[in-house]
């Protein structure tokens, strides 16, 4: 099938590489013409496991093409894919100026038949407003022609982006009628082989499912953190807990890893979305909210055992900071956790010696050269001079360190982990003062050392 993919993002640049992959004619637009001819030279824009080697094997057969010419996508697609962003606006609530501009574009240029197939989250009742905008410039164009417009969310994670586009576990494909049914079947044939993964609905619900799933995901990453703030205060061991209830069947083990809040370019901004579309409708949302504040709150964790430990004397510490992207296998920083503490530490006259495998230039692009910012091409750098060493990306590379050389290189044995990543007994016996996140006793340890420290100077 012939496809064009309008908005070359996460979402887009993953989908269409998938598309071409099982053998569809894939043309996508974007209007960031930079862009566009970074790819065409087979540099890749964000960085996503098993991506580059598709993007270019597809690229060089034929079956994936770039352009910013807005004209020829419409000619080129039976089926026109909207996955351009939704910012959030000033009140949290997703900004769709890109997806309209979009279905403006295609009803300027069409001249046949078309599906438009959006993929950006978007507010429920938005595809309605698709098809009454095409719908009125067509009219103004004095043509008259059938189309379709309907709404399939993906549901990708970033850093198996791959793997979850190749592989979906759901389909969903939200439809006013049943016009449009055959060539979507077609076109997801592909991912639908072994057993049937499509969910067909109305575009509604597909619409509030996209929102849904997202939110849920964050209220448990929430909930977990909540719990792991009451663990340090009870004396538990929050990584106990979350195996014990992570083995029940109804729970599961996906998303209830306790840390130093969730970031990136999804969650944060639906949580936003679902708050503000509930309060236009007078409804008002305390869960979504609380989910929200519990976060936000949390991104700030590390910050009060920092300032704990040196009793709010941060002028002039060094700090080493390993992990940077909001989650491991990406280069995204969007909303990252890494980025709350490090503005916060600049505020109270602290430096950071940072690294990431693959965040390190999308730190210096949001924030230039600064005296008081170092980027080190790997982790053990980051520890000269450094009085301690914080956590906030759990990296495969940052599991198994070298201990000695930590303690050693380190001003003070001292180790601030959002993400939990060692055993604080193992810590314990290295000799390190170790902060983790609803660590327990662990926690009240740490926190007594450190007073008795104080006491004693």
């Amino acid at each position: 099938m012939n496809i064009t993919v309008f908005g070359i993002g996460y979402v887009g640049l993953v989908k269409a590489a998938i598309l071409a992959e099982v053998g569809h004619d894939v043309l996508c637009i974007d209007i960031d013409t930079i862009k566009i001819k970074r790819l065409k030279q087979g540099k890749i824009p964000i960085f996503e496991p098993g991506l580059t080697p598709l993007i270019v094997k597809n690229y060089e057969a034929g079956r994936l093409q770039f352009s910013s010419y807005a004209e020829e996508g419409v000619h080129h697609g039976l089926i026109q894919v909207i996955t351009v962003d939704t910012p959030s606006a000033a009140d949290g609530s997703p900004d769709c100026t890109n997806v309209f501009s979009v279905a403006h574009m295609i009803s300027r240029y069409m001249n046949n038949y078309k599906i438009i197939l959006n993929k950006s989250t978007v507010p429920i009742g938005t595809t309605e407003d698709i098809r009454c905008l095409i719908k009125k410039t067509l009219e103004q164009r004095g043509i008259k022609l059938t189309y379709d417009v309907v709404f399939s969310p993906e549901f990708l994670k970033e850093g198996t982006a791959v793997t979850d586009c190749m592989n979906p576990e759901r389909i969903i494909i939200g439809a006013s009628n049943t016009s449009p049914l055959k060539f979507l079947y077609e076109l997801y044939q592909p991912f639908n082989q072994h057993h049937n993964r499509i969910l067909l609905m109305d575009i509604r619900s597909a619409e509030l499912t996209k929102y849904t799933a997202n939110c849920m995901l964050a209220t448990k990453i929430s909930f977990m953190n909540e719990v792991a703030n009451l663990a340090e205060l009870l004396g538990a061991d929050i990584e106990k807990v979350r195996q014990g209830i992570g083995s029940d069947s109804r729970i599961g083990h996906s998303f209830i890893y306790p840390g130093c809040g969730y970031g990136g370019s999804c969650l944060p901004k639906d949580v936003r979305a679902l708050i503000q579309i509930a309060k236009k409708l007078g409804y008002d949302p305390c869960l979504l909210k609380a989910v929200e504040d519990v976060n936000e709150i949390q991104k700030y964790k590390l910050l009060t055992f920092i300032k704990h430990h040196y009793k709010n004397d941060l002028k002039g510490k060094t700090f080493a900071l390993w992990g940077l992207s909001f989650k491991p296998n990406t280069n995204d920083i969007r909303e990252a956790s890494s980025r709350v503490i490090i503005e916060a530490l600049w505020k109270f006259g602290a430096t950071i010696r940072a690294y990431d495998p693959e965040a390190i230039s999308e730190i210096k692009r949001i924030y230039g050269f600064r005296n008081d910012l170092k980027l080190m091409a790997n982790k053990e750098l980051t520890l000269q001079h450094a009085d301690s060493l914080i956590i906030c990306t759990e990296w495969k590379d940052f599991r198994m360190p070298d201990f000695n050389l930590i303690r050693n290189i380190l001003k003070e044995p001292v180790i601030f982990d959002g993400r939990n990543l060692y055993n604080p007994e193992h810590m314990k016996q290295l000799g390190f003062i170790y902060y983790a996140i609803g660590r327990g006793e662990s926690i009240r340890k740490s926190l007594d050392t450190v007073l008795d420290s104080n006491k004693n100077n």
